[in-house]
């Protein structure tokens, strides 16, 4: 018997926010990619500006996998809005 998901818990989302995490760090972290001098882009080799690039794409993937997993709050139910109480 499958466990109901809690509201909100999305696991394709979840799953979604870890892969596009990894890919951050999977690319500034797998060295043999950008070590190496050439090409140049200006006076700085390939190494500085690599890693330089990296910054706006893992906060890109950062704000995209927030927006993957956070949730809404839920919509007072029709008892909660006059204050919850069961005694009237």
């Amino acid at each position: 018997m499958a466990q109901p998901t809690a509201p909100g818990r999305n696991p394709a989302a979840w799953v979604a926010a870890a892969i596009l995490i990894v890919i951050g760090i999977a690319g500034t972290l797998i060295v043999p990619i950008y070590a190496r001098s050439a090409p140049k882009l200006g006076a700085f080799p390939f190494f500085y500006w690599y890693q330089l690039i990296w910054v706006p794409v893992v906060a890109i993937l950062a704000w995209i996998s927030y927006l993957l997993v956070k949730t809404r709050p839920a919509p007072p139910s029709p008892g909660q809005a006059n204050g919850g109480g069961a005694a009237e």
